[in-house]
C-alpha cells in the first residue's frame, strides 16, 4: 500500500490532508493512492447540505459535527469552498467557524475548492470522501459551496441530502422549484426565529404535499432557531441529527441505500472515464493548438461541434 494512504488509515491528520490535497491538485500517483485504500470504504454515512448562500449551512455543519461527537461517532467534514481566481485554492480555507474541533482527533475538517466544477462540487469531493471513509470516520458531511440549481450534483455523493432554508431571503421557493425539493430528504429550515419563518414552513410544507414520493419517505421539515441561545440551538440540532439517522435507518431496512450506492458508483464511473480519457485529450489538443483552430473553426462556421468531436473520436478512439 502507498505510504500516505496507510498513514491516513492509521489516522495521520497530516497524511489524509496530504493526500487530499494532492487530489485536488492531480498530483501523478495519486489515483494509485485511491486504488489501495478503496477496498477499505463504503462505511460511512454521507450526509450532504446543500442551500443558498448566507443560509448558515457551515454553523449548521459545526453544531452537527458536536452532536455526533457526544453519540460518541467519529466525524469528517468536507466543506466545498469557492474557488480564487488566483490560487485556484479554496476561498475561505479551513473554516474559522470549526476550529472548535481542531484539538478533537475525532473530527477531521478539509476545505476543498470547486475548481470550476459544475454543480459546485469537484472530482475531489469523491475521493476526498473515499479518504474520510477510509480513516474509518463514521459520518461523513459534505457541506456544498451553494450555488443555486447545479447543487443538486450532491445526490451523486450522499445518502442523505439535507436543503437548508432561511426566512427572508426571497428565493428559497424558487430554489425549491429549481430542482432542490427533488434531492431533498430533510428540509432545515434554519434561523427560523426570524419573520417569515412559519410562512416559509407553510409554503414548503404545501410543495411537499404536491410532492409524489414513491420511496415511502416524506421529507420532514426541522426547524432550527436562534444560534445566539447555545443551548436551544445544540438541543435542536441534535434533533435534526435524529432525525438524519432515522432516514439511514429508512435507507437500509428499505434497500433504498442500494439504490443510492449504485447511483453514486455510476458518478464515479463516469467521473473517472472523463479524468483518464477526456481530460488527457482535451490537454493534447490545449498543448499542440489544436483546441484553438478548432474554437476558430467554430466560430467561422466552417465545422459545427459535432463535426469536430467525431473527428478527435476518431483520431484517439480508433481501436
Amino acid at each position: 500500500m502507498a505510504e500516505l494512504g496507510k498513514r491516513a488509515m492509521e489516522g495521520d491528520i497530516r497524511a489524509a490532508s496530504r493526500l487530499i490535497r494532492n487530489m485536488e491538485d492531480n498530483l501523478p500517483g495519486t489515483e494509485a493512492e485511491i486504488k489501495d485504500i478503496f477496498p477499505f470504504t463504503g462505511k460511512a454515512h454521507v450526509i450532504g447540505i446543500t442551500g443558498s448562500p448566507g443560509a448558515g449551512k457551515s454553523t449548521l455543519t459545526d453544531e452537527m459535527a458536536a452532536a455526533y461527537r457526544k453519540k460518541d461517532k467519529t466525524v469528517g467534514v468536507m466543506a466545498v469552498d469557492p474557488t480564487s481566481p488566483f490560487t485556484g485554492g479554496a476561498l475561505l480555507g479551513d473554516r474559522i467557524r470549526m476550529q472548535r474541533h481542531a484539538e478533537d482527533t475525532g473530527v477531521f475538517v478539509r476545505s476543498l475548492a470547486t475548481r470550476g466544477a459544475m454543480g459546485g462540487l469537484s472530482k475531489a469531493v469523491g475521493d476526498g470522501i473515499h479518504v474520510l471513509d477510509a480513516m474509518g470516520k463514521d459520518v461523513i458531511i459534505v457541506e456544498t459551496v451553494g450555488v443555486g440549481q447545479q447543487e443538486v450534483e450532491i445526490i451523486n455523493h450522499a445518502h442523505t441530502v439535507l436543503v437548508v432554508l432561511v426566512p427572508g431571503m426571497g428565493d428559497e421557493v424558487q430554489a425549491l422549484k429549481a430542482g432542490l425539493m427533488e434531492i431533498a430528504d430533510i428540509f432545515v429550515i434554519n434561523k427560523a426565529d426570524r419573520d417569515g419563518a412559519s410562512k416559509l414552513y407553510q409554503e414548503t410544507l404545501n410543495m411537499l404535499q404536491m410532492g409524489k414520493w414513491d420511496d415511502g419517505w416524506i421529507p420532514p421539515i426541522v426547524t432550527v432557531e436562534n444560534v445566539a441561545d447555545p443551548i436551544s440551538f445544540a438541543q435542536s440540532v441534535s434533533d435534526l441529527t435524529d432525525k438524519i439517522d432515522e432516514h439511514y435507518q429508512f435507507l437500509v431496512k428499505s434497500n433504498i441505500l442500494a439504490v443510492r450506492k449504485h447511483r453514486k458508483a455510476t458518478a464515479e464511473i463516469n467521473e473517472s472515464l472523463r479524468a483518464t480519457i477526456l481530460e488527457p485529450i482535451l490537454n493534447e489538443l490545449t498543448a499542440n493548438g489544436e483546441l484553438e483552430t478548432m474554437i476558430q473553426k467554430i466560430m467561422k462556421r466552417e465545422l459545427d461541434p459535432y463535426s469536430l468531436a467525431e473527428l478527435v473520436a476518431k483520431k484517439y478512439m480508433a481501436s
